[in-house]
């Protein structure tokens, strides 16, 4: 008989109740964008110089055997923005310090593929870099520094991949390349796991189109298309971010995507009223090959100054639950207003 281990975690004045923990699954919690404080253009930094932002969050991370998410902006005490001054145009620079607070809220992986990690140009790509590797966390996604990451657990090894739309990151919009490095990792690892950054941004642009999308005159990605690939070329979990709002999330051949996890924990710098606020952290619990067993997504809500914070009404999973109905009727999940997400 395998063992099991039921997890209670009392955060608040509630209870979050975990997957038990077996030898034959792997549980993957995830989420979007993270930038836990800006020093420039002027400082904007939360209180306790950070050490509350994952406090809700935390345990749910270290619980699952894997972390992951997005690095949005750079882990760096100097340096020149490469940004301009124009009112779309933000540079995030978070003092190397916080390093600690990613390490001690548990994640495994972080993203670099998006378009704030090179706001400090190589300085802060390198600074980030250094942070991260000081502090155990894999990384991935700069054209031409790391393409990818393994991480073992329980036995099986995961590779881990990130694709963005900039110059300088590895680009999702040339399948060439994502097809080179899955073939790669799917010669070195077990479970393969993809993360892009694209989409259009915006409150406006929670709905998964079809096609290409542009923003600013960018090529923001066709992400279906691009989900889609991946799974077809040997990935198991793709999982996005970008739009700064949440999108939906659908099962395909049996594997799980998640196309926009929103922003997570961006306490300054964007905004964080109604739909923008939602900061879910969404766990999911695979077999030994990959296949999506179920999943569960922690509603959470975030504060200017603050971080995500638990939202008991559960309102970024009905909200991804609504947009995973309508704009992907088709998929394999089913979610219910609590936000757990079974197979049809």
């Amino acid at each position: 008989m395998k063992k099991r281990l039921a997890l209670f975690l009392l955060i608040g004045s509630y209870t979050v109740a975990t997957y038990s923990v077996t030898n034959d699954t792997l549980s993957v919690a995830m989420c979007g964008d993270i930038m836990m404080g800006t020093t420039f253009p002027s400082v904007q930094l939360p209180s306790h110089d950070g050490a509350e932002l994952f406090k809700d969050a935390a345990q749910i991370f270290s619980q699952a055997d894997l972390a992951v998410g997005n690095l949005e902006g750079t882990l760096c005490d100097g340096g020149h923005s490469t940004k301009g001054t124009g009112p779309n145009t933000y540079a995030f620079r978070t003092p190397t310090s916080y390093v600690q607070w990613l390490k001690k809220a548990g994640f495994d992986f972080l993203s670099m593929a998006n378009n704030h990690a090179n706001d400090f140009g190589l300085e802060g790509i390198e600074s980030s870099e250094q942070m991260l590797q000081q502090a155990g966390i894999k990384f991935a996604g700069i054209e031409g520094r790391t393409e990818t990451a393994v991480i073992e657990r329980k036995g099986l090894k995961i590779g881990l991949c990130a694709f963005g739309h900039n110059s300088y990151t590895l680009k999702h919009t040339d399948l060439n390349t994502v097809e080179r490095i899955l073939n790669d990792l799917k010669q070195r690892a077990d479970i393969v796991i993809v993360s892009f950054h694209g989409g259009a941004e915006g409150r406006t642009k929670s709905h998964l189109p079809y096609g290409t999308e542009t923003f600013l005159g960018e090529n923001r990605g066709s992400l279906r298309e691009l989900a889609h690939f991946c799974i077809d070329n040997g990935a198991d979990m793709v999982y996005g971010h970008g739009p700064h709002v949440v999108r939906a999330v659908e099962v395909y051949k049996d594997r799980f995507i998640a196309y926009s996890l929103g922003n997570f924990c961006t306490p300054y710098g964007m905004s964080l009223t109604g739909i923008s606020s939602h900061a879910p952290l969404i766990e999911v619990k695979l077999n030994r090959e990959g296949k999506f067993l179920k999943g569960k997504i922690h509603s959470m809500t975030q504060y200017k100054g603050v971080g995500p914070r638990l939202d008991k009404t559960n309102d970024a999973a009905r909200q991804i639950k609504q947009l995973s109905e309508e704009d992907i009727p088709n998929s394999q999940a089913q979610i219910n207003s609590r936000g757990d997400i079974t197979l049809k």
